[in-house]
């Protein structure tokens, strides 16, 4: 259930991805993760510290600024250049990412490496859902090589961070996760894709971005007796 419903929301947010820059999508996305923390108190008795609900409140504040620096904006078709750049790229991330998964057990006992890389992997989802051409007849998309890059680091990322969740606390692995799925997309789609910062909020959006990188610093520390979903009771 838990994969369906992140799934259908995965399918929602590409589709948000065609009438709005990548950063401000990320960041939309990034609410989640409140709530995720939030539940992981409520249902599998993580302990947070005080600090941990303030960080909380200032990732999501931030990143409310961040989605706010920008207006609706067309995707637009990228040049061969830039396709050839996000293909390989995406292609390499989706390996490094999965290889990683495989060795986990014996280079990751925390989690936050594969949450890293899991936000790579699906920061690379992104990109390259932004700048996907959508061909008519549909069937024809099936030849661009940016739709394979989306699912390849889809199902990358969606394995790491599951195997992120078996090592590390729900805060930790979480807030790591969506600070470089904000961060990663917001570096690369503005030069890269021409997403663009809606006039005068320049300044707002920077600073939105490094706060995200201090709550999720927070987060990340965040020790919650180190219980992992492999230790919880039955």
């Amino acid at each position: 259930m838990g994969l369906a419903g992140d799934g259908g929301g995965w399918l929602l947010s590409l589709w948000a991805l065609r009438g709005l820059p990548v950063y401000v999508v990320q960041a939309v996305l990034a609410g989640s993760l409140a709530v995720t923390v939030l539940l992981a108190r409520a249902v599998l008795r993580t302990p947070l510290r005080g600090r941990d609900y303030g960080a909380v409140a200032v990732m999501v504040g931030a990143l409310a600024v961040v989605g706010l620096s920008s207006d609706e904006q067309p995707a637009s078709v990228p040049g061969h250049g830039t396709t050839v750049v996000l293909a390989v790229a995406g292609f390499a991330v989706a390996a490094i990412t999965g290889a990683a998964v495989l060795v986990a057990g014996r280079t990751d006992r925390r989690g936050l490496l594969l949450a890293g890389l899991g936000g790579v992997a699906y920061s690379a989802t992104a990109l390259a859902g932004r700048a996907v051409e959508i061909r008519t007849p549909v069937l024809a998309t099936l030849a661009e090589p940016l739709l394979w890059v989306v699912i390849c680091t889809g199902v990358a990322g969606t394995a790491a961070y599951a195997a992120a969740l078996r090592r590390g606390t729900v805060a930790a692995v979480t807030g790591l996760l969506w600070a470089v799925e904000v961060i990663v997309p917001a570096l690369v789609a503005v030069p890269l894709l021409g997403d663009e910062i809606r006039h005068g909020w320049a300044a707002p959006a920077v600073l939105g971005v490094m706060a995200v990188v201090g709550a999720a610093a927070v987060l990340a520390r965040s020790s919650g007796t180190a219980a992992t979903a492999e230790q919880q009771p039955a």
